[in-house]
């Protein structure tokens, strides 16, 4: 055989060689293709939508992190009140109106969600003004060992302007 011959037949035989490897690699499972779950099913309770950027934050060190539902019944409160680190709230159920420590009042129904702030300097009530059970969904992010929540002296709206 002629030495043409032989390097064409060579490098036919790598071109066979490296497309039949390319060919086999469709074959082979990959690491990067997802696969399907099993024995496992969720269940979404809440959904609500805030109305604009959400600013999370932990408190420093190990973090509580509590998730519960809370009911405000009609005319009902939560009394003024404030949080060692922050709350995640979706309000599930009904319409909760909160008074601020500035007295400013905030209105939240049914498919939105909201963040209260940690700290003394954010005094807040909940009430629901409604006909209906106010539902909530609420996840808090707390020191460790932390209380839920810590009550609060009431503001005087009247006297602020």
């Amino acid at each position: 055989m002629s030495q043409g011959a032989r390097g064409l037949r060579g490098r036919l035989g790598k071109a066979f060689v490296i497309g039949g490897g390319v060919a086999a690699l469709g074959f082979v499972p990959s690491a990067a293709i997802a696969t399907p779950g099993s024995g496992v099913s969720g269940t979404v309770v809440a959904e609500g939508t805030s109305p604009g950027k959400l600013k999370v934050k932990t408190p420093k060190g190990r973090t509580d992190v509590t998730f519960r539902t809370i009911t405000v019944e009609p005319g009902g409160s939560t009394g003024w009140h404030t949080h060692r680190g922050q709350l995640i709230a979706v309000v599930k159920q009904g319409t909760l109106t909160r008074t601020l420590d500035d007295c400013s009042v905030e209105v939240t129904p049914a498919g939105t969600s909201f963040i209260e702030p940690s700290g003394a300097k954010h005094r807040h009530i909940g009430r629901n003004l409604g006909t209906e059970p106010v539902v909530l969904w609420v996840t808090y992010l707390l020191p460790e060992g932390s209380e839920l929540s810590d009550d609060a002296d009431a503001v005087d709206c009247g006297k602020k302007k």
